[in-house]
């Protein structure tokens, strides 16, 4: 009894695989099935039946050997089996192929010995026509050609004799075709008997197929896997850059690359690195870089040179390369391809470590720029995913989005100096104009020319200015660089150009002589870097297109000594005097900017008339100050005045780099003390907190720590003082400038822009 038990459950299994063979399900089983070649093999021996061997022990077990499909027909014909080469015409049973790529003929053994090669195709077998959408049992996950039924073996011929190329097709038939091609070429091409124009024939057709049946994860990856080996096998004839760069895990072709690389003694280079780093068992990319496929290679093998120049060295170890092929045909098992002595470091520690560390940095410096792919309705050409795009990555704004812009960009500065309206400007960032240009809007217009490649003036970072929502920018070429330092001759230069161009647009009209005079002052100054230069001009073609003021200027300017005050006077006559003339406009300025200084107003005309006369530049004295005509024209440029005395040149600027440095203090042992309560001011403030409002002003954000040594600086308390100032900044425009944040005071910009409006 527990014997015919055993039998009915043997018999129920068997009916069991042939249910989930059947049409409807075979290219479910293939797709979740393995694809090495130790599967479970269960050998074809009668149709309707399941042969037990019964051998009974001791306990009176019995093990079974069980089969399913069918038998292979006996076939009469003894033609031995050959290969239908590509564009060879042959008919079978009516239907007339031309495409060849397959063995026919009666005889052809499979590889082990055991049964007809699957692949090939009988004409002697009964065949009956069917449309190559049909599919019975007879399609099993093993398909052969032999074993197939009648109508099966008409379908399998109607979809040959046609362009093979229907992705509704029964996969099996796909199968037993490519059963054919992975013959001729791991047995053989092997024998020599493929030469190179039928193998990359061969090749083609597999690429072909692939790319049809890629839905098919089976045939995706045995299609694979044989490319990867007629690679390996003859590189000189056929390649496929997309498996180099992106292997499996389990991928021949990368291990035989890298083991060829290490035996001959070369740095792996970025792209091999790249995909190393993508095989590596050990280690799986984040998801930054798997959503931001294309950027993260870009990065890492940008990244890899920078580190590594050339690429690491990596010794040959013991472990040696094994190539081991599986086919997907029944009939090749045991197929054997020819081993190289290489070592196989793909498994190796110590290099795949350097590599996650590129990696790993690769990933963080893409993480925002990846969250905001991840948001709906974004895209890559978004003006704000490129400006989160690594700085190391900034070229590849010109194809995802900042293309136009720098068409445009090239174009102003060519044509216009680069001086441009915030709103033309504005349009590229692909949102609203703002109403201000607050620090937040600033970093933006930094941010998208930087990127592009440019740089701005005014720039809030070197130039401690911004414009305004209805005002102008100036773009230069290649920008200050990522690195970019402002060094104290920078700074220096920026603060004279700013006093010239207030003399200098005086009158609204900047004379050619008054730009040149500024102008030359940037290019003679030896201690300046080209860069530093480019900015500057930049910046003085921004501030001669730009309402000036003086705003700040007061309280800064009054901390000057009597001899540096003097000097500061010079540079300004200087400029005035430039286009050769006076107008009583200028003369007027001349003196509100004197008193600022702290110096007699009556001293212009006679500074004035003392320039005009004398090529040294020596300072006259007050008893020479007499009324010069507005129509003078006495005044001839000369080198020497323009540029004045170089040593006393850089005394100005030194002088105005202490008064006007926005983030560093200044050096108390160079200036003079001043008494606070000489000053007169009428803001409406004590000249004590105007002066530590000014000091605040500096910069948006300060620590408690920081405010306290100001306060102390000048005698105050932090509390009081900053209830005191924004006190003031009530009465003047109804808010407060200052805000306390825990250890943090943060200055409003917008506010401190009102107040001094």
């Amino acid at each position: 009894m527990e014997f015919w038990l055993l039998i009915g459950g043997a018999v129920i299994f068997y009916y069991f695989i042939k249910v989930k063979a059947a049409p409807s399900k075979q290219q479910a089983l293939r797709e979740n099935s393995p694809s090495s070649s130790n599967e479970i093999r269960i050998t074809a021996t009668t149709r309707n039946q399941i042969v037990a061997n019964s051998n009974h022990d001791d306990d009176d077990l019995v093990t079974f050997s069980i089969s399913y499909g069918y038998n292979e027909e006996e076939s009469l014909n003894k033609t031995p089996g050959k290969w239908i080469k590509y564009g060879e015409s042959i008919t079978v049973k009516g239907h007339t192929i031309t495409s060849g790529n397959f063995y026919f003929g009666g005889v052809l053994s499979s590889l082990d010995g055991f049964g007809t090669e699957a692949s090939l195709v009988d004409d002697s077998l009964i065949i009956e026509s069917q449309p190559s959408s049909f599919e019975d049992e007879s399609l099993g996950y093993w398909p052969k050609y032999i074993t197939l039924t009648p109508q099966g073996r008409g379908a399998y011929l109607s979809w040959l004799s046609g362009d093979r190329n229907d992705p509704e097709v029964p996969l099996g038939y796909v199968f037993i075709y490519f059963y054919g091609l992975e013959r001729r070429i791991t047995v053989d091409s092997i024998k020599q008997s493929v030469d190179d124009a039928e193998f990359k024939l061969i090749f083609d057709e597999i690429l072909r197929l692939k790319n049809i049946y890629a839905n098919s994860r089976s045939f995706s990856n045995y299609s694979t896997r044989l490319l990867e080996v007629m690679c390996i096998l003859r590189p000189h004839v056929v390649s496929h850059p997309k498996l180099e760069k992106n292997p499996q895990r389990d991928s021949l072709l990368f291990k035989h690359r890298l083991a060829t690389r290490v035996n001959e003694g070369k740095p792996v280079p970025p792209e091999l690195a790249l995909a190393w780093i993508r095989f590596y068992p050990d280690y799986n990319l984040k998801k930054s870089a798997r959503r931001c496929g294309y950027e993260f290679s870009q990065l890492f093998t940008r990244l890899y040179s920078k580190k590594y120049a050339d690429g690491i060295i990596v010794k040959p170890n013991k472990t040696r390369l094994k190539i081991e092929y599986y086919p997907a045909s029944p009939s090749l098992r045991g197929v054997a391809l020819p081993q190289q002595d290489l070592p196989d470091p793909s498994n190796l520690k110590g290099p795949a470590n350097k590599l996650i560390a590129i990696a790993d940095e690769c990933t963080a410096e893409l993480d925002a720029y990846s969250r905001y792919l991840a948001k709906p309705d974004t895209a890559r050409t978004d003006i704000e995913a490129v400006l989160l795009l690594p700085d190391d990555l900034s070229d590849l704004g010109t194809t995802l989005g900042l293309g136009k812009f720098k068409k445009w960009a090239d174009e102003v500065i060519s044509t216009k100096n680069g001086l441009v309206d915030v709103e033309e400007f504005w349009t590229y960032t692909k949102s609203p104009l703002p109403s201000k240009i607050n620090k937040k809007e600033a970093e933006l217009i930094q941010k998208l020319a930087q990127k592009a490649g440019y740089g701005i003036a005014p720039d809030m970072r070197y130039h401690h200015a911004k414009t305004s929502a209805d005002g102008k920018l100036v773009l230069f070429p290649d920008g200050h660089g990522k690195y970019f330092e402002p060094s104290k001759a920078y700074i220096e230069m920026g603060m004279t150009l700013r006093l010239g161009a207030i003399v200098a647009t005086i009158d609204s009209h900047v004379d050619h002589s008054e730009l040149n005079l500024l102008t030359q002052l940037i290019d003679h100054d030896s201690y300046l870097s080209p860069t530093e230069k480019q900015s500057l001009h930049a910046y003085l073609v921004w501030r001669l297109n730009t309402p000036s003021n003086t705003t700040g200027l007061k309280a800064r300017l009054e901390t000057l000594g009597k001899a540096e005050k003097a000097a500061v006077s010079r540079v300004l006559v200087g400029v005035a005097m430039a286009d050769g003339k006076i107008d009583p406009e200028e003369i007027k300025q001349l003196e509100k900017l004197y008193t600022l200084l702290g110096l007699d107003k009556a001293l212009v005309t006679g500074d004035i008339h003392g320039m005009s006369s004398s090529k040294a530049g020596s300072r006259p004295s007050s008893s020479q100050s007499e009324s010069i005509s507005s129509t003078s024209t006495s005044f001839q440029l000369d080198e020497s005045i323009l540029a004045i005395h170089e040593s006393e040149t850089k005394d100005v600027q030194s002088m105005l780099g202490a008064i006007f440095m926005e983030d560093e203090p200044a050096d108390e042992s160079t200036t003079t003390a001043v008494d606070i309560t000489d000053i007169d001011d009428e803001s409406g403030i004590d000249k004590q907190h105007y002066l530590l409002f000014e000091s605040l002003i500096r910069k948006d954000k300060w620590t408690r720590k920081e405010v306290e040594a100001l306060c102390r600086d000048s005698g105050l308390m932090v509390s009081g003082a900053l209830e005191t100032i924004n006190d003031w900044s009530f009465d003047k425009v109804d808010a407060a400038v200052l805000e306390e944040d825990g250890d943090a005071i943060y200055v409003d910009l917008e506010i401190v822009e009102e107040i001094e409006g």
